[in-house]
């Protein structure tokens, strides 16, 4: 056979596609199953909403300690919501968290919010980040991913070329474009995979590149300097820190004046739906969507006495750092809202589709083809 580009190309397609595909496999899969994180855990809650009155809600500092000393764990966050039949959400405790939903008016402790789906999910986002590894094995397990999901842009890159047809008439377009039910064997696994590929090449395309710029540093420096900006300074350590003191067994986050800090940010966007306060640094987050969509977010920092330090909204940032907010989102399809979310889901499965039948396809090539035995495994 001669030597072509082509061919050159077919090969370390096919190649890289062995060496890689059961990690995409892997990463498509546990994709799949983050896709509607939001919406399953707030389906979840649903029972827990609460009855809206007229009535004095109790001071946000006091529903914290009553928190605290339910969970026997430090507060890390608190979150309020502008539905007031919504109760408020409090985090405690670290990997994992809980979340206790708490009656505003009352104090009274509503319960947890959906507890065994919250471990799910955050067990799932582990094997999906770093392979279900732990401490500083995660950034062994992240360079690993990266390498990988270096490989998925590769195949996908090449396999729009290798799609491409030698000669371009509509009977071998049609080929490659639509599903047929005439086929057995390579031929079928052929089909499926051209077929999937190149109308999934587009969101899954966006979806690799925002996570190479998630996984790499340099990736990450490369969006900014084509943005034209300078790249962002490493986190500052001015922030202050709040205090905690000893309560029993466990810390107590203390707020100082909590409520005059989401008086602050509410006057500042009263357009708000959600302001989460983190704790230990004191930062306010405003959300005037449902938590996708990065340019409806406003950071408000704030030092112990409750003294604004600065305030960023979406739009005082540079192209760089908007680009960059973007890509996590975009990642998950969130920022498209729920049609965004279904084009990620039916990517990721598409993804897992292209591994199944690139093995099929590779194991094809073997010396056996007649193997009835390997026919019947990879039909």
């Amino acid at each position: 056979m001669s030597v072509t580009p082509r061919r050159v190309l077919f090969w370390l397609h096919l190649t890289a596609g062995v060496i890689a595909g059961t990690v995409i496999f892997f990463l498509s899969v546990t994709g799949t199953c983050l896709a509607f994180e939001r919406q399953m855990i707030g389906w979840a809650d649903g029972s827990h909403r609460i009855v809206p009155h007229d009535g004095m809600r109790q001071p946000l500092s006091a529903l914290i300690e009553n928190v605290q000393n339910y969970a026997h764990a430090p507060a890390t966050a608190i979150a309020v919501h502008g539905d007031s039949s919504l109760p408020l959400e409090v985090t405690v405790g670290r990997e994992p968290a809980r979340v206790v939903l708490v009656d505003p008016y009352s104090g009274a402790i509503v319960g947890e919010s959906a507890p065994r789906l919250r471990k799910f999910f955050a067990e799932v986002t582990a094997l999906h980040r770093w392979f279900g590894m732990q401490g500083d094995n995660r950034a062994v397990a992240r360079s690993i991913k990266g390498a990988f999901t270096l490989a998925m842009l590769f195949l996908v890159c090449s396999g729009i070329v290798l799609w491409m047809p030698r000669k371009w008439t509509r009977n071998r377009i049609n080929k490659s474009l639509f599903f047929r039910r005439d086929l057995e064997g390579r031929a079928r696994d052929w089909n499926r995979h051209n077929v999937i590929g190149i109308w999934l090449a587009v969101p899954l395309l966006v979806i690799v590149l925002t996570g190479v710029i998630m996984a790499y540093p340099w990736a990450n420096d490369l969006l900014y300097r084509l943005a034209g900006n300078a790249l962002p300074p490493q986190q500052s350590e001015t922030v202050q820190r709040g205090t905690t003191h000893a309560h029993g067994n466990h810390a107590v986050a203390t707020v100082p004046r909590i409520e005059t800090l989401m008086t602050v940010a509410s006057q500042q966007i009263p357009d708000w739906r959600t302001i989460t306060v983190r704790l230990n640094p004191v930062t306010l987050q405003v959300d005037r969507g449902d938590g996708g969509r990065p340019d409806l977010r406003t950071q408000i920092t704030l030092n112990d006495s409750g003294r604004v330090l600065r305030t960023e909204s979406f739009s005082s940032y540079n192209k760089g750092r908007q680009l960059r907010a973007w890509a996590r989102f975009t990642h998950t399809g969130e920022a498209g809202g729920i049609v965004g979310e279904i084009i990620a889901v039916v990517a990721s499965i598409g993804a897992a589709a292209l591994a199944w039948t690139g093995f099929a396809l590779a194991l094809r090539r073997l010396p056996f083809p007649k193997n009835k035995r390997l026919e019947t495994s990879i039909s």
